[in-house]
């Protein structure tokens, strides 16, 4: 256990913040840091054909210890971590044997890690809990999933007995602005199937994500002295904020759960002369995807003919729903549950209501499901890890390559 905390919070304390206004790969230098750290680690530990890319990729293999042919599995995981919230001066607190009540994480500031507000909370007394100090993000996203491929790795590097294939493992850049896996090289990764390793709590099992589009929304208007302005003035705020009202109200993030599709605004920003908008566009179904967003650009022809072409509007595609790719190879999701069933772990198989790298990496060729890192809360003060999750995560990892030499 202690192995698995000082190795996660080496990674969490590197800042590697990615940034969504960049046009670079990786978004941010920063990233490289933990890239270089990770490469010579794994190096270090035993891995061969460690390297790192000039977009800051990490890759590694694990040669096969067994004389039958195996199919060649992956695992992957990110390290950048969320521009959201601050992620400079990470200092994570370890909660030993956690009594079940409130914790407080920043006394000064009265910020409080509570099981009234966030009841999984409960289910994790008398673990180890590894939270932030509660001024910045912890990067338990995706930082707790390479610790654990690690970990694992080098578990099964001491532990020969284990009869596993070629094993291969990435860490890639600017998940978290849907962008790194788009440059991931499947064909030098060159394993026939892959897992990420970015989920929440133990047992979560993912095969279903979004289907995914970013629209870019610019009004001009026309600003004219207010004391003069009767029909001159075109007030660009006003026309979006007519356009935020034309959302359905019960079809945005916090009115949805399960396979409810929405319009999340993200950004906003404007004056009488000119105003931008920023939203996501997200559903499981296909259909009404598209449905969304032609209803986007509806709105905005519409607020055109009553502005005459004050409004553009942008939608651009980011990522498609996994599943398409992977209910032909739906052996990769059967033999995860069967590992975390041989472990005692109850399978959580439901959709992301969000994406991974894998829903990228499975249109590139590469079927790739999700399972679960261990953390909670994510991209922001209140996230937190058990380090028993992290533990268990280790576990399957181990044990889906064991499942795997056997098939």
């Amino acid at each position: 256990m202690q192995t698995l905390i000082d190795r996660f919070i080496g990674y969490a304390t590197i800042d590697t913040q990615s940034n969504p206004d960049s046009l670079t790969t990786p978004s941010t230098g920063k990233q490289r840091n933990l890239a270089r750290k990770l490469a010579e680690e794994l190096q270090r530990i035993g891995m061969q054909e460690a390297s790192i890319d000039d977009k800051a990729f990490v890759m590694a293999t694990l040669p096969s210890n067994v004389s039958h042919e195996v199919p060649v599995i992956g695992f992957i995981s990110h390290f950048d971590t969320s521009p959201d919230f601050t992620a400079e001066n990470v200092q994570p607190k370890i909660i030993s044997n956690y009594d079940g009540k409130d914790i407080v994480l920043n006394a000064e500031k009265n910020i409080v890690l509570s099981p009234d507000y966030f009841e999984d909370l409960l289910q994790y007394k008398g673990q180890t809990l590894i939270t932030t100090d509660g001024l910045t993000l912890l990067g338990a996203d995706d930082k707790a999933g390479i610790t654990e491929i690690v970990a694992a790795m080098e578990y099964l590097i001491n532990h020969p007995e284990i009869k596993h294939g070629k094993i291969r493992v990435a860490f890639s850049p600017d998940e978290e602005i849907g962008r790194g896996a788009h440059s991931f090289d499947v064909a030098k990764f060159g394993a026939d199937w892959a897992y990420t390793i970015d989920g929440g709590p133990v047992g979560e099992l993912e095969y279903e994500s979004f289907n995914a589009a970013a629209a870019d929304i610019s009004i001009t208007g026309k600003s004219v002295h207010p004391g003069s302005a009767k029909n001159k003035m075109v007030n660009a705020s006003r026309i979006a904020a007519q356009l935020i009202q034309s959302i359905p109200e019960n079809e945005v993030p916090e009115h949805t759960e399960g396979r409810e599709g929405f319009y999340h605004l993200t950004e906003m920003s404007g004056d009488v002369e000119q105003a931008k908008l920023q939203f996501i566009i997200r559903d499981h179904d296909e259909d009404k995807f598209q449905a969304r967003k032609a209803f986007m650009v509806q709105l905005c022809n519409q607020l055109n003919k009553q502005y005459s072409g004050a409004v553009s509007v942008e939608i651009k595609d980011q990522y498609y729903n996994m599943r398409k790719k992977i209910e032909s190879v739906f052996h990769v999701v059967d033999l995860a549950e069967k590992a975390m069933k041989s472990l005692g772990i109850k399978p959580i198989i439901k959709p992301i209501r969000g994406g991974t790298d894998g829903s990228i990496l499975s249109f590139k060729g590469l079927p790739c499901p999700n399972i679960f890192a261990g953390g909670h809360n994510f991209h922001g003060k209140y996230e937190y890890v058990p380090v028993e999750s992290m533990q268990k995560a280790v576990e399957v990892i181990v044990k889906i390559a064991e499942l795997t030499a056997e098939r």
